[in-house]
């Protein structure tokens, strides 16, 4: 991809790295991707959320940023995959605690890999989403408008990012979340 594009990464962390708490893991890894070339246009609050379900384990610490990049969105990811992995982070179970997360939220209002594919996943039921990892990349993350903990710290770096599918604003997705599901998810 030839032009610049604006994208949304989700950062979150719950165990510690080299003796680090995960705020500084992430503050590093912020750092590390500036150091790779990404532009960081914003930076959110830290925030903490309760680990799920409640006493598997630390709360985790969840942030976002917004970048510039010229990167196409395989090619973003794989280079938070490799900053991942330079934290420590283990693929050894899908939605375990980790040192350090790197979720591609959005690439611009690009949908991938094709709108039935999103589809395809968006619709997932529950149980086979903690089961099954997507060979592809699918964006916008097929469950962003329900996850608290990553919309609250958009809504400080692109509040108005319009979701290309819903056609909802991060302000409008954070709205429709019950008051419940906010209410764990503290300022650090």
């Amino acid at each position: 991809m030839n032009s610049e594009q604006i994208a949304v990464i989700a950062l979150g962390g719950n165990l510690s790295f080299d003796q680090n708490p995960p705020e500084v893991t992430l503050r590093n890894a912020v750092r590390e991707l500036s150091d790779r070339g990404l532009v960081i246009r914003g930076e959110s609050r830290f925030f903490t959320t309760p680990c799920f379900p409640a006493g598997a384990g630390p709360d985790y610490i969840n942030a976002a940023i917004s970048i510039n990049t010229k990167l196409s969105p395989v090619a973003l990811l794989a280079l938070l995959h490799e900053v991942e992995a330079k934290f420590g982070r283990a693929r050894a179970q899908r939605w375990g605690m980790r040192t350090l997360d790197l979720d591609l939220v959005c690439y611009g209002g690009e949908v991938l890999p094709d709108r039935a594919g999103y589809q395809a996943w968006l619709q997932l039921e529950p149980a086979r989403q903690a089961e099954l990892a997507p060979d592809r990349l699918i964006l916008p993350h097929p469950r962003l408008q329900e996850r608290g903990f990553v919309l609250v710290p958009m809504a400080d770096v692109a509040p108005d990012w319009r979701h290309p599918v819903s056609g909802l604003t991060v302000r409008e997705m954070l709205a429709a979340l019950p008051a419940e599901d906010l209410a764990e998810i503290r300022p650090v």
